[in-house]
């Protein structure tokens, strides 16, 4: 679900501007997008509502990400006390769709068809370990 509609209490809404303030200093070019997925019905079916979506724009095509966009993907389970992050997914898009995608649900993997350079995944792996310290408390 988009960020911004997650946005409901200030505890919450401050971590949300922690996680773009925590990408902008691994991808400080990247522009924060709060509200990345549409409005109309046929993207709002795939919509999971126990996550919270972000996405970052680049300045053009970036040959290091492979991609022009990326899309971050906080992933809970539960409700209210017993509600935990289980994961981390971050897809980066290019010209032909989808180039990759990391996640943290699996074994910390990358995987596509266009992959970024390896000091990306490194980066990618470091502010994910930073969202699940952000959310130990959740």
């Amino acid at each position: 679900m988009n960020a911004a509609e997650q946005a409901k209490d200030l505890e919450l809404t401050a971590k949300i501007a922690a996680i773009a303030n925590l990408f902008k200093v691994e991808f400080p070019d990247a522009k924060a997008d709060l509200t990345p997925w549409r409005s109309d019905p046929d993207t709002q079916e795939w919509v999971d509502p126990d996550s919270i979506d972000l996405g970052f724009h680049f300045p053009g095509w970036s040959p290091r990400l492979q991609g022009r966009s990326i899309l971050v993907q906080v992933r809970f389970h539960g409700e209210g006390e017993e509600r935990r992050l289980i994961g981390v997914e971050v897809a980066s898009f290019n010209h032909r769709g989808e180039a990759w995608r990391f996640s943290t649900l699996d074994r910390w993997g990358i995987e596509g068809s266009d992959l970024p350079y390896g000091d990306v995944t490194e980066k990618l792996k470091v502010f994910c370990r930073q969202i699940f310290e952000l959310f130990a408390t959740v």
